[in-house]
Parts: structure tokens; sequence; C-alpha cells
């Protein structure tokens, strides 16, 4: 599975590619940030956000896009920003019929580092090991869009042999497992 991670932003988006295989082992494809300058009309910013992610689907072809779900803040104008290159991103997304998945920041530290309340030095470093990388990605917005992709990717069924069980997955992917099974028994 191709997974392409967005952490929207109208100054800095984060985006990231990454492979998972069935046994959720996860690979580094691209990652980068799409900037735009304050002083441009919001429209043009609107603009340049989405030809950079149309690009990146055109050019990597991911079978799924992975957003940081916009939640509230009380900076309205931070949240505006999000929300306005989270839409252009759905857009060009589901112009091209990809499903996009979208995920609290909380799930993703969680499914990342196996602590729904991890900083993000920590969730940095664990996308670094995930990886296989040096050093973590940088800035926060490119290791961020890169922990979007892995969450989206390991939050779905593994496609593997059910005999694998859990013993081909990470502490991090464990953990994220035991909290869903925690969760469904909760609702039941």
């Amino acid at each position: 599975m191709r997974v392409l991670g967005v952490d929207p932003g109208l100054t800095r988006c984060g985006v990231g590619v990454v492979d998972v295989t069935p046994d959720r082992r996860a690979t580094l494809v691209h990652v980068s940030v799409i900037r735009t300058p304050h002083e441009l009309p919001l429209e043009e910013r609107v603009l340049a956000i989405g030809r950079g992610i149309a690009a990146l689907l055109d050019e990597h072809r991911p079978t799924a896009v992975a957003l940081e779900r916009v939640f509230a803040q009380h900076n309205v104008r931070t949240v505006m920003g999000t929300a306005q290159a989270s839409g252009v991103a759905m857009h060009v997304a589901a112009e091209r019929g990809l499903a996009v998945g979208l995920h609290t920041p909380s799930e993703v530290k969680a499914a990342v580092t196996g602590y729904g309340s991890a900083d993000k030095k920590q969730v940095a470093t664990m996308v670094a090991r995930v990886l296989g990388l040096d050093a973590p990605p940088t800035p926060a917005d490119a290791s961020d869009a890169l922990a979007l992709a892995i969450c989206h990717a390991w939050r779905l069924p593994p496609v593997s042999a059910p005999a694998a069980g859990a013993a081909g997955l990470t502490p991090a992917q464990r953990a994220w497992q035991d909290a869903e099974k925690a969760s469904r028994r909760r609702v039941q």
C-alpha cells in the first residue's frame, strides 16, 4: 500500500509518501513541505498547495491519502488555514478517486509511538525509526505528514496471513492494535 500523508497548513504543508507492506513495514518514498508566502493572496496560496499535492499524487500514485483531522483551537486564523489546506487536499484526492482518511493528532501519536500524548520530538524519532532513517525528517510538518501516512496504513487490517498474528508487529503497532481491541470491547 502506498499512502500520501498531508499535514495541512497554508504556510507550510507537510507531505510524505510511504510504502507499507502487508507485514506493516514502512519505507520512505518521498517527503517535502509545500511552502507559500503569507504575502500571497489566499486564493493563490490555496492554488499552490493544490498544485503541489496534485503533482505528488500524479508522480507517486498513492492508493490512499491521510489527512490530519481539523480540530478546534483558540487561534481561529490557524484553524481556518488548516481547514483551507485540508479542503484542497481532499479535492485533489477525490478528483483522482482516492479515499481520504482523517486522523486526529492523538490517533497519529498513538499509532506511531504507542502513546496518544507523545510530543513532536517523540513522534519524529519514531517516524525515523519506523522508516529506518538516520535522523528525523525536518521540519516537523514533514515528519508529521509521514506519521499520518504510517498511521493510516497501520489502522487498516493487515493483509498478511492470520497465522502471522502480532509476532510481526512493532511495539507501537502492538500497542495500537491492543488499544483498538479494547475500544471495540467497550463499545459492545
